[in-house]
């Protein structure tokens, strides 16, 4: 009687310490925020999503999910009622989509917001607000899976028709004439680089010899360059004040001084002395012809000469016969 007696408060104590994390679990994990009730229609499959599976707005858990069933308004939808905290800045622009977890595969409610609107979506209409939920990765890869499938399929029939026997023949036959047409071309270049080989030599030669004309040029660049320098250098020595242009500019100027006062001073004095002389030469000539036509007047004078023909007073009685 006493054995049983432990046994049964034994096992009181442990559904009481049972009951007790129970609540305290309860009591940890309860959710204080004051939610807003949401529904969600969608046309697709809902598989891993669960009551109480989370509800991210961005990645940051904003609530869970309250209950999954059908949809009485439109008939083969899934209707989804999530509880989700006030504070989430939920607007008009805001839907849904279906993600999973890893490789768990557990799904969850992902909102998320296109920015299109800024007014804030409220509660307490009955039926609750619904939100769009747009097919998600998982949804479009198995819509677009059939048609992926047919067209692999198209792809494999054609594949096997290419490698189909005759076709394979062809192909061996396009190979073979590839490799005789490669040794036909290897054999075309080494007969081409045995024709090019002394065209290259007289290439190199042609170049070594215009390096040097090139080198020479240069050369004579430089010469030149030089007596450019130098041809400058005279040039700014000729034009500088003093210089030879300078002095010959002067020189230029005292001649032309020169030659005015020649033609001023000089030249009548010269011109008259050559007059005075011309009177003297005329007047030895006339004086030579009177002593060759009358040599006595060297003696008694020249006299007085009667006139001659055309002169006053001529007449040809006093003319001696």
């Amino acid at each position: 009687m006493e054995n049983k007696s432990h046994a049964l408060a034994a096992g009181t104590f442990v559904l009481a310490l049972l009951a007790v994390l129970i609540a305290l679990a309860v009591w940890l994990t309860r959710d204080n925020r004051a939610m807003r009730t949401y529904e969600l229609s969608s046309a697709s499959a809902v598989s891993g999503l669960q009551a109480e599976a989370s509800v991210r707005f961005k990645g940051v858990d904003v609530g869970k999910v309250t209950a999954i069933g059908f949809d009485p308004l439109q008939v083969g939808h899934v209707l989804i009622r999530i509880a989700v905290d006030e504070q989430a800045p939920l607007t008009e622009s805001t839907f849904a989509t279906l993600g999973f977890q890893g490789v768990t595969g557990l799904a969850f409610i992902a909102l998320d917001d296109t920015g299109t609107s800024t007014t804030r979506l409220t509660d307490g209409r009955t039926p609750p607000t619904r939100i769009p939920l747009r097919p998600g990765l998982i949804s479009k890869l198995s819509d677009q899976g059939m048609g992926l499938l047919s067209q692999l399929e198209e792809s494999s029939k054609r594949f096997n028709t290419l490698l189909s026997t005759d076709n394979q023949k062809v192909l061996i036959g396009t190979v073979t004439s590839l490799g005789q047409a490669a040794t036909r071309l290897q054999q075309l270049s080494n007969e081409a680089n045995q024709a090019l080989a002394p065209l290259v030599k007289e290439a190199s030669a042609t170049l070594q010899t215009m390096k040097e004309t090139s080198d020479r040029v240069g050369d004579s660049a430089d010469e030149a360059r030089a007596s450019a320098k130098a041809f400058k250098v005279v040039t700014e020595r000729m034009n500088e004040k003093g210089g030879t242009l300078d002095q010959l500019t002067q020189g230029v100027d005292t001649l032309a001084a020169t030659g005015q006062t020649l033609n001023t001073a000089t030249l009548p004095r010269l011109n008259q002395a050559l007059d005075d002389t011309a009177r003297t030469v005329r007047r030895v000539g006339q004086a030579s012809e009177t002593l060759r036509d009358n040599p006595q007047s060297l003696i008694f004078g020249s006299g007085i000469q009667p006139p001659g023909p055309g002169e006053p007073g001529f007449s040809a009685k006093a003319v001696k016969p």
